[in-house]
């Protein structure tokens, strides 16, 4: 009877450890794809828009195994099923984690406006000088957007203003200089006459090179810190940028 009932069930899973299998498969080559997608754009493999095509189809790809997986979980019955079950919830996990990431992103593309340009200093923004010859192909200009860029900067990131240091603006620039460091920026130059660093910093994933620019001057109550951070690529930035000048200036205001 019992050998009955085993072979019954056997019978009964029996399209099911094939199916796990191929969507834990297709679960583990999305969350690759999209791993590599980003990688390979900041390796130089593709050029980022290709690598915008796989994240999004590796997002699918997730997507539709961890569907499958989860079907055949709630699927199955008996003790022969526990190691099938294993692979749908590890297919499940990796699928879901290989749509995750575009999903969070288009989330804050819709939540974020479409400007790739940020600085505490929107009548008068801090301007690139030494880096000038390093954006000669960047698609993105140099020249601030003016009014209509500012008012959204306004509208979305209220919070990112000048900072006022009680220090004098040699020291307001060595403690800046020091803070550019401290966040890993590539520097190109550091003018402390003139009060201007310029610096780059590169993201993990995408490697998108953006532009920085520090400006230090003279203040009534001491000295005033002006950061503009621009993406030499896209239209939008997710908030990449305002977060950066954020977080600088909160640490430098904490530092100094």
């Amino acid at each position: 009877m019992k050998t009955t009932v085993w072979k019954e069930e056997l019978q009964y899973h029996e399209p099911y450890p094939v199916i796990a299998l191929i969507g834990f498969g297709l679960a583990v080559l999305a969350g690759l794809a999209a791993l590599l997608s980003g990688l390979g754009s900041r390796w130089g493999w593709w050029y980022f828009g290709t690598g915008f095509i796989i994240l999004g189809v590796s997002a699918l790809i997730g997507a539709i195994s961890a569907l499958a997986e989860f079907v055949i979980s709630i699927n199955l019955r008996g003790a022969s099923a526990r190691h099938i079950l294993a692979f749908a919830v590890a297919g499940i996990v990796i699928g879901l984690a290989a749509a995750a990431v575009p999903a969070a992103w288009l989330r804050t593309a819709f939540r974020m406006p479409p400007i790739h340009d940020i600085t505490t200093d929107m009548q008068n923004p801090p301007s690139f000088v030494a880096l000038m010859p390093l954006r000669t192909d960047a698609p993105n200009p140099a020249a601030y957007g003016g009014p209509a860029i500012a008012s959204q900067q306004q509208a979305a990131f209220p919070q990112v203003r000048p900072l006022i240091l009680p220090l004098s603006p040699p020291d307001a620039f060595r403690n800046a200089l020091a803070e550019a460091r401290r966040m890993g920026w590539t520097i190109v130059d550091a003018n402390a006459k003139e009060g201007r660093i310029e610096a780059t910093a590169t993201t993990f994933w995408f490697g998108f090179t953006d532009d920085i620019v520090v400006r230090v001057k003279p203040d009534d109550n001491g000295s005033r810190i002006d950061v503009r951070s621009v993406s030499r690529v896209g239209k939008g930035d997710l908030g990449t940028n305002a977060r950066r000048v954020m977080a600088y200036l909160k640490t430098l205001g904490m530092e100094s």
